[in-house]
């Protein structure tokens, strides 16, 4: 017998008389390196010392062979060379990082995980059978009346409905599918927009920002009709966009019968005063407001919402049938009760503070460990930008600390235009020991 031949008896796989046993077994060894690239698999009436037929041997083969873990030649089957991912590109786990300064992420230790299962427990306990069909594209009616509640109540917006996404990521290509040609973004930014917008055939155009945030003038010279801001935080600066700018903003937008696409990604979290209200009550006919949980509650919702004009909801609510069959119910229903109950707000408030306490003690240890470096924005989100001095090279500083264990984004990785060095420094899901810690480790460095 050749020696690259395996049997059943060799592998020690247990007796299986059915297909799909055989199947699982054999994915296993496969997987497990137990049975190599190139091991040639026997085709027999049965397989040694076991009762399986031959029938369910080759149908088990022919199986394995469509997805992709044998390879069969004539009479010759072998055992596939998968790759160091698999046959079904399962990637590795993601790295642990020893401290993970990531922007954006808020504290996932914090979720309120008892709230949670209970609202779920109470949504399903009141969901009336029909709702457990496909959802409405629109959104969980329910879900969204306690939205434009919640949005009229915390952000000012004007709206009479929203429509219900899987995160800010599916509302923007939902807008984006309604547009052509050029799109503003802002400069600097994050780059995954610009990508998401490019991907839908749209040519994303720079236009920069100063203290007051994007330069409306600016924007004025070039050819778009629609562009996408961060108003209430701008990401990565972090300034507010200032009321003249606000005003010039929506003039904009009313001369050229354009389209602001609002971002209102973290607005929620501010520690100096409240936030000032969202752009879209300015001018409710030119301007697409988008939310997340992902900032407040988690990314893994994957829940999100828009509130649009009148005159573009039947396109974005038709869109979304055809894209994805409508966001799941279930959760939204759970969201829904979550608003209703108060739950969502007593979050925000613990979460609110825990954040602040955890910015403060990031710039505490900055100023002690790092005093040449300058804090940039105001004092909201979860990240602030921390400028280097004149003449450091970010991106350099940033993968030498990834080398330590350190994860964290430099500026220059969010702009296409130099601007000045700089590091973007998430601190929502670090401790404040942890946060001195790694800015001990970044000065180390730097």
């Amino acid at each position: 017998m050749a020696a690259n031949w395996t049997t059943f008896r060799e592998l020690l796989l247990p007796e299986h008389q059915r297909r799909r046993g055989v199947e699982a077994a054999l994915r296993r060894a496969i997987r497990d390196g137990r049975l190599t690239p190139g091991t040639r698999c026997r085709r027999r009436a049965t397989w040694p010392r076991s009762s399986t037929s031959r029938g369910t041997v080759t149908s088990a083969y022919t199986q394995l062979v469509a997805e992709g873990y044998l390879t069969a030649r004539r009479v010759r089957t072998t055992v596939a060379a998968l790759g160091p991912a698999g046959v079904c590109g399962v990637p590795e786990p993601p790295r642990r990082w020893r401290y993970n300064l990531r922007p954006g992420l808020p504290a996932l230790s914090a979720f309120p995980r008892a709230d949670w299962v209970a609202a779920h427990r109470a949504a399903l306990a009141e969901l009336p059978d029909d709702d457990l069909a496909y959802p409405d594209p629109a959104g969980f009616l329910g879900l969204r009346k306690e939205i434009v509640d919640y949005l009229a109540r915390v952000r000012a917006v004007v709206a009479r409905d929203a429509v219900i996404t899987n995160g800010s990521a599916d509302g923007l290509q939902l807008t984006a599918r309604l547009l052509n040609g050029s799109i503003a973004i802002e400069e600097p930014s994050h780059f995954g927009g610009a990508d998401l917008l490019r991907s839908h055939g749209l040519n994303p155009v720079s236009v920069p920002v100063d203290d007051k945030g994007i330069r409306v003038d600016l924007l004025s010279k070039t050819d778009c009709r629609a562009v996408l801001v961060t108003a209430a935080h701008q990401f990565p600066l972090g300034m507010v966009l200032h009321p003249e700018r606000r005003r010039a903003l929506v003039e904009w937008a009313r001369e050229r019968d354009g389209l602001i696409i609002e971002d209102d990604y973290d607005a929620e979290h501010r520690y100096d005063r409240p936030a000032l209200g969202a752009l879209q009550a300015l001018a409710p006919d030119h301007v697409v407001y988008q939310g997340t949980t992902s900032k407040v509650l988690a990314p893994a919702l994957r829940l999100g919402w828009l509130v649009v004009p009148e005159r573009l909801r039947a396109d974005i609510v038709n869109r979304k049938k055809y894209n994805d069959m409508g966001t799941g119910t279930i959760p939204q229903a759970a969201f829904a009760h979550l608003l209703r109950t108060g739950g969502y707000d007593r979050h925000l408030r613990r979460t609110r503070a825990l954040y602040r306490k955890r910015r403060d003690a990031l710039l505490e240890a900055v100023a002690e460990h790092l005093p040449s470096w300058q804090p940039i924005g105001v004092a909201a989100g979860l990240h602030v930008v921390l400028r280097m001095p004149d003449g450091s090279d970010d991106i350099a500083l940033k993968d030498a600390l990834e080398a330590r264990g350190v994860h964290v984004w430099a500026l220059a990785q969010y702009t296409r235009t130099p601007l000045w060095p700089g590091l973007v420094v998430g601190y929502a899901s670090l401790t404040p020991d942890r946060l001195r810690e790694a800015v001990r480790e970044i000065a180390a460095v730097a």
